[in-house]
C-alpha cells in the first residue's frame, strides 16, 4: 500500500490567543455552541433599522390592528351558540401540520390557534422588508423570532393542546405517566450517552450494513469495501462511492430492501464504497485535503489495482459529494482520466445560498467553534444535531416532546432513525477549513479552493454529471445543488425528488408516495434557470433509482466477468468482512 506522509500540524497559538480562546470555548459551553455576539449584531442590525423607518413601523401597527380586528371578528362568531364558522383568519401554510387535527376547530382552541398563526404572520413581516438590515442579520432576526414563537405555540402546551387533553380525559391521565417515564428514560440515556429508545434492536452487521463484502483498504482515515458481486457478469466500470464524513456511510447500505449499494450491485455493478474513521482528538489535524488525499485519491488507487484499465463512476453523497468535485475538478487540472462520470447527491457546489443552516455559519460563529474545537479536537455530533433541531424545531423537537412526553407514545424506531442516531464527529481542521472556505468564502465556486497548492476550477470538469436534488432538504437545498449547471458546462443530468436529505436519497422502487422530476442538459447547452428548469422538466412517479441505473449503463460498457475480491500482489488483499471496523466506532 501507498505511503503517506504524516498530517502536519497547526501552528501553535500564541499565549494571547490562547487565553482568547479559552474564554470564547467557555463562552461556547455556556452558549450551547451559538455565539451571542452573532445573535447580538442581527438583532441590533434589525433593532436599530427599524427604529429609523417610520413607515415600516406605521405599516406594522397597522397590520398588528388588522389582525385584532380580523380575530375579534373571528372569535365573536366563535362563541354564538351552534355557531361553526368556516376556515378562520388566518390559512396555515402548505405543509403546516401542527394545527391540522380536528380538534383544533372547536372553541376556544380555534381562537388561540388563529392567535398565534397571526403572531407568526406579523413577525415575518416585521423582521424581512426593513430597508438597510443585512440580508444575514434579518434572516437570522427572523429565525430567532420564529423559535421564540414555537416555544409558546399553543400546540406545545397541555392545558392549550385539545388533542392532549381529550387523550387525558379518556384515559385518564395515564398517557401523562408514560410520558413521563419517557422522559426520564431519555434523561438517563442522555446521563449515560446511551442512544435513542429502540436503537438497539438495530445493529450494524446484524440487520444495518449487510450487504456482503470485503474490506481491501484501509489508512487512518478510511476503509475501503468492495462489495461482493451477486450477478455472473457486471459492467466494467466499476463504481466508487464517497459518502460525507458527517454521517456513517451505510445511510446507502440500509436494511437489504433499501439499500442503494445491494440495489447497484444486484443490477450487476462491481460497487466499492468508502468507510470513514470517527475521528477523536488525535485527529485534530487533519484537513480536507487529508480528506482527499486519504480518501478519494487512495480509493481511486485500490479500485484501479484491483480493476485495472478501467474508468470509474464516481458517486459522492452530501459533503462527500463536494469532496468528489474537488477531486473531479482537480484531476481534470492534472490530465487524470480515471473518472468516466460523476454523480452527486444532495451536494452542494455553490455555497452562496446554502439555506437555513446557513444562519449558524457567520465569521462570529466560527470563530466560537474553532475556540471550542481547539479544546477537544472535533466537532461532536451533539452541536451539529443541536443545529439540525433548531432547523426543523417542530419535526425534531416539539412534535416529539408532544407525542412522547404528553401523549406518551413513541414513534417505533425505523433503520432511517436508527442510522441517524449513529452520528459521527468531524476534526477541528477540516470542520474550520469546510466552513471558512467553502461557506464563508465560496472558494470552490469561485475557483480559489487549492489542492496541492494551486487552485481548482469546476469549469475544467468535461465528464458526463448526474445530479440529485430533494425537495425539502435543509442542508443542501435543492436551488443550492442546481448551481452547477453554470460552473460547468458538461453534460448535466439533474434529479429533483421528493423527499428531505436523507429520505429523498433512501428512495428504493416500490417506496410510496415518491415521484421526481428529470430533464438532461446536453455538453455546452444554454442555462436554463431553477424556475424554467421546475417548469420544463417532466414528472414521473415512483422512485428515481431505476433513472440513475438507466444513466450508469448508458455510459458504461458491455458486462464482463466480476474482477476478483482485492489484489493481493498490489497490496489490497481482504482484511476483513464488510462492513470492517471504522463504521463500528462511537
Amino acid at each position: 500500500m501507498k505511503e503517506v506522509a504524516p498530517v502536519p500540524r497547526t501552528p501553535q497559538p500564541t499565549a494571547a490567543a490562547r487565553t482568547d480562546r479559552q474564554v470564547r470555548a467557555a463562552l461556547a459551553r455556556w452558549s450551547a455552541s451559538i455565539s451571542p455576539a452573532s445573535l447580538e449584531l442581527a438583532w441590533s442590525d434589525w433593532a436599530a433599522h427599524l427604529a429609523a423607518s417610520p413607515g415600516k413601523r406605521l405599516e406594522l401597527m397597522h397590520l398588528g390592528l388588522r389582525q385584532w380586528q380580523a380575530l375579534a371578528d373571528y372569535a365573536a362568531r366563535c362563541a354564538l351558540p351552534g355557531a361553526a364558522p368556516n376556515g378562520g383568519c388566518v390559512t396555515p401554510r402548505p405543509g403546516d401540520r401542527r394545527f391540522r387535527e380536528p380538534e383544533w376547530g372547536r372553541w376556544p382552541f380555534n381562537v388561540m390557534h388563529q392567535a398565534f398563526l397571526m403572531a407568526e404572520r406579523w413577525w415575518e413581516e416585521a423582521t424581512h422588508g426593513v430597508e438597510g438590515v443585512e440580508k444575514h442579520h434579518a434572516d437570522v432576526a427572523g429565525f430567532v423570532a420564529r423559535q421564540w414563537l414555537d416555544m409558546w405555540s399553543p400546540g406545545n402546551q397541555l392545558a392549550t393542546n385539545p388533542v392532549v387533553l381529550k387523550q387525558t380525559i379518556e384515559q385518564a391521565g395515564t398517557n401523562l405517566w408514560r410520558g413521563w417515564l419517557n422522559a426520564l428514560d431519555d434523561l438517563d440515556r442522555l446521563a449515560i450517552g446511551a442512544p435513542p429508545a429502540g436503537t438497539e434492536d438495530y445493529a450494524v452487521g446484524r440487520n444495518l450494513a449487510v450487504t456482503p463484502g470485503k474490506v481491501v483498504m484501509k489508512n487512518r482515515l478510511a476503509e475501503l469495501i468492495q462489495y461482493s458481486p451477486t450477478t455472473d457478469k457486471v459492467r466494467p466500470e466499476p463504481v466508487l462511492i464517497v459518502p460525507a464524513w458527517i454521517m456513517k456511510y451505510y445511510i446507502l447500505d440500509l436494511s437489504p430492501h433499501n439499500s442503494l449499494i445491494r440495489y447497484l450491485v444486484d443490477q450487476g455493478h462491481t460497487v466499492f464504497c468508502i468507510s470513514w474513521k470517527n475521528p477523536d482528538a488525535d485527529d485534530r489535524d487533519l484537513g480536507m485535503e487529508d480528506y482527499l488525499d486519504l480518501g478519494v485519491m487512495a480509493a481511486l488507487d485500490a479500485v484501479g489495482a484491483i480493476v485495472p484499465k478501467q474508468q470509474v463512476h464516481g458517486v459522492g453523497y452530501c459533503l462527500g459529494g463536494t469532496l468528489l468535485s474537488v477531486a473531479a475538478a482537480a484531476m481534470a487540472r492534472d490530465g487524470d482520466h480515471r473518472l468516466a462520470s460523476a454523480t452527486l447527491f444532495a451536494a452542494q457546489t455553490d455555497f452562496t445560498e446554502p439555506g437555513e443552516l446557513g444562519l449558524f455559519i457567520d465569521e462570529s460563529q466560527v470563530s466560537l467553534l474553532e475556540a471550542q474545537m481547539s479544546q477537544t479536537g472535533y466537532l461532536t455530533a451533539q452541536q451539529m444535531a443541536g443545529a439540525f433541531q433548531m432547523l426543523r424545531s417542530y419535526d425534531l423537537l416539539w412534535s416529539r416532546m408532544v407525542g412522547e412526553y404528553l401523549m406518551g407514545t413513541r414513534p417505533p424506531m425505523n433503520d432511517l432513525m436508527a442510522w441517524n442516531a449513529d452520528a459521527t464527529r468531524m476534526p477541528a481542521r477540516m470542520h474550520s477549513e469546510y466552513l471558512r472556505r467553502l461557506f464563508l468564502h465560496n472558494d470552490l465556486a469561485e475557483g480559489r479552493f487549492p489542492v496541492q497548492g494551486r487552485p481548482v476550477a469546476l469549469s475544467d470538469i468535461t465528464l458526463p454529471v448526474f445530479v440529485v436534488g430533494t425537495q425539502t432538504d435543509h442542508v443542501a437545498p435543492w436551488r443550492s445543488v442546481y448551481k452547477l449547471h453554470y460552473l460547468t458546462v458538461a453534460d448535466l443530468t439533474f434529479v429533483l425528488t421528493s423527499g428531505g436529505h436523507n429520505a429523498g436519497i433512501v428512495s428504493e422502487p416500490g417506496h410510496p408516495h415518491r415521484s421526481y422530476q428529470l430533464q438532461q442538459r446536453p455538453e455546452g447547452a444554454a442555462y436554463i434557470g431553477p424556475d424554467d428548469w421546475l417548469k420544463q422538466a417532466p414528472m414521473h412517479d415512483g422512485s428515481w433509482w431505476p433513472a440513475w441505473l438507466q444513466w450508469l449503463d448508458a455510459h458504461s460498457g458491455e458486462p464482463v466477468a466480476p474482477p476478483s475480491m482485492g489484489n493481493a500482489r498490489a497490496g489490497y488483499r481482504p482484511l476483513a468482512d464488510a462492513p470492517g471496523h471504522y463504521v463500528r466506532e462511537t
